[in-house]
């Protein structure tokens, strides 16, 4: 984890977030300090993701809740998939999040992402909390879920691109 938690915290404090006090300069700031730590930035934007999604599916009514899991499956993941798009443009204005799926398997594309907005390509993909925050969220509604990236705006594409695969056991 990050040396400096403490820095961060000052930065983005849960306090902060949950009150809407944390605009696009400080968390752009904060990503921008976080992708110097090394190999822990895989991890943490991973968890933030999901963390993201837990806040949000509690503030859920629970008839809402309940309604997206009794679905069927195909619906279920539309759904899902759905809800994360809201999700993401309520986290970030620009972004904007667009979706194929066929089979229980898809493409997700990412415009906008605030992560991925860097001067020089690291060389690794950068958009990791979308990864989380998709697999959080097919969890949550209790499906399993692979979730890959295949492109990152970050690495010079042109958008960011997650595939994922829900064929597979699931409870």
């Amino acid at each position: 984890m990050p040396t400096r938690g403490e820095f961060y915290e000052d930065w983005l404090s849960p306090r902060r977030i949950r009150q809407g006090k944390v605009g696009r300069a400080r968390v752009a700031g904060a990503i921008s300090f976080l992708r110097k730590e090394g190999e822990c930035y895989s991890a943490v934007v991973d968890r933030a993701g999901r963390y993201a999604v837990d806040w949000t599916v509690g503030d859920l009514a629970p008839v809402e809740r309940l309604m997206l899991r009794r679905l069927p499956r195909s619906l279920r993941v539309r759904g899902i998939l759905r809800a994360s798009a809201r999700l993401i443009r309520n986290l970030h204005e620009v972004a904007q999040l667009d979706f194929t799926v066929r089979h229980g398997a898809g493409v997700v594309r990412l415009d906008g992402s605030l992560f991925c907005d860097v001067r020089e390509p690291p060389g690794r993909p950068l958009c990791g909390f979308y990864g989380g925050l998709l697999k959080r969220y097919f969890e949550f509604f209790d499906v399993s879920c692979d979730v890959q990236i295949s492109r990152c705006r970050g690495t010079g594409e042109s958008s960011c691109e997650l595939l994922f695969d829900t064929n597979h056991s699931d409870s």
